[in-house]
């Protein structure tokens, strides 16, 4: 079954995970691996955050602009 993203920046976004997702599987044929696919899980579950900002706010947000986050997240300390 085909997934029609609703935006540039969607496609992008699943094609990334796509992607991580690939690394993990070819990664858990290996051994010692487990630090980097945790690192590499972490970096998922970013992506997927980044989608549902996007899927919530549909047009109204760009993921590419630098100010895509939440005002609440720029508004934390660094």
């Amino acid at each position: 079954m085909s997934y029609e993203p609703g935006s540039t920046d969607c496609r992008l976004l699943i094609d990334a995970k796509q992607h991580l997702e690939e690394a993990l599987g070819t990664l858990s044929a290996m051994p010692h691996t487990d630090h980097i696919q945790r690192q590499l899980k972490a970096v998922y579950r970013q992506l997927e955050g980044m989608h549902d900002l996007k899927r919530a706010g549909g047009a109204g947000v760009s993921l590419r602009d630098a100010d895509w986050c939440s005002v609440t997240t720029n508004a934390l300390p660094g």
